[in-house]
């Protein structure tokens, strides 16, 4: 069973049954039966044409819910529309799916909420992690968001910058090396640059371009974590680097700065420096001020606390970081780096080892378990 096809064509799918009358919400529960009974029919008799398959039954399983739902007379016209086994249009509706999602009807973080959830392919539970709340909190959010659109008609698009929210974090998923979608995200934002002409948009895809140029000195060969001060800049992918600063620039030289511009620069200044020790950290900190201006983001704030660790010293980071609040995730981590830095192995030791056992992955517990037992040696020698 390949996964990554039934996830590739779950959002054409999804478009086909929504434009053909279905609404959002049960035409996406249509598709998730579609899906279940692929993976239980596929592996014995696999279908010459996998999107016509999914198309024909999900569509059924659409029709078959509608009969049983109160509105069956309203609308039995429909069964008439059951589209016919065989190939399908290769038509890509999975941008327009985000902008569907995007609704007027719907508060900006629900719409990306329920776009993540249908479209992009998330849990729930990764869903909530990037929005910094319980998983519950995020499943009643989503549940919500169904139950409105399921009541209207996607007659009216959604705005770029919710569009935008959800492309970003849907490569954050990808880039996490969690759910590999950071591909697909840069071709949907290509998709939206080249339709729009919008600096924010350009700001995204120099931002992904530069984050992912560095992906494969992501990781070491059995699969660990590679902090960016200690990667092969050799291994990252030049040419992506390039391309990013210029559609940066052309972006910035517009002057009208947003979020996604100021990341992008930061990322840039990360990507032009030979070495980690060439850094320009003044101009990163100057950055996150920026950055921080424009979003008040606690997080924001967290990692210019490690910026200003390596412009002005660990202490003047510390200080920083004693600002914020320390239930912030990853800020355990952030602290027992600085702490080190600052010479303190011992704090910085209990501190590894704290945010290991808060980590939200198995590849990022590992480093910091590691990065607890280096220090741990060093002690003991």
């Amino acid at each position: 069973m390949n996964e990554l096809l039934l996830r590739s064509l779950t959002p054409s799918v999804l478009g086909i049954l929504v434009r053909r009358g279905a609404d959002f919400a049960s035409a996406e529960d249509a598709v998730q039966d579609a899906l279940i009974e692929a993976v239980r029919v596929w592996p014995a008799d696999p279908p010459r044409d996998a999107k016509g398959w999914l198309v024909t039954v999900a569509w059924r399983k659409y029709l078959d819910a509608t009969r049983a739902d109160t509105a069956r007379r309203r609308r039995e016209d429909l069964v008439g529309e059951e589209p016919a086994t065989g190939p399908t249009p290769a038509v890509d509706d999975t941008l327009q799916l985000y902008f569907l999602c995007a609704h007027p009807s719907l508060t900006p973080s629900s719409a990306v909420a329920l776009t993540l959830r249908a479209v992009g392919g998330l849990t729930t539970r990764q869903i909530a992690q990037a929005y910094l709340v319980p998983e519950a909190t995020m499943a009643q959010r989503i549940s919500r968001a169904k139950r409105t659109v399921s009541a209207v008609r996607f007659d009216q698009h959604g705005d770029v910058a919710t569009v935008l929210r959800v492309l970003y974090l849907v490569f954050n998923e990808g880039y996490s090396g969690d759910v590999d979608l950071a591909a697909e995200a840069i071709r949907l934002t290509r998709q939206l640059a080249a339709a729009i002409d919008h600096p924010e948009v350009a700001g995204l895809l120099a931002l992904m371009l530069l984050h992912h140029a560095r992906r494969a000195a992501r990781t070491a060969s059995d699969g660990s974590l590679v902090p960016l001060a200690e990667q092969d800049r050799g291994r990252w992918d030049t040419a992506s680097i390039a391309e990013g600063v210029e559609i940066l620039q052309a972006a910035l030289a517009r002057d009208r700065l947003g979020e996604f511009q100021a990341q992008a620069a930061i990322a840039a200044l990360h990507a032009d420096a030979p070495s980690a020790e060439e850094t320009d950290w003044v101009q990163i900190v100057e950055w996150y001020d920026e950055l921080a201006r424009l979003t008040d983001s606690p997080v924001v704030r967290l990692n210019r606390a490690v910026a200003v660790g390596e412009a002005d010293g660990p202490r003047a980071g510390l200080a920083a970081l004693a600002a914020l609040d320390d239930s912030l995730p990853r800020y355990t981590a952030v602290a027992a780096y600085l702490h080190e830095r600052d010479g303190d192995l011992a704090t910085a030791t209990r501190l590894y080892a704290e945010a290991a056992r808060k980590a939200p992955n198995l590849a990022e517990r590992d480093h910091l378990t590691r990065q607890a037992a280096r220090l741990n040696s060093r002690r003991c020698r």
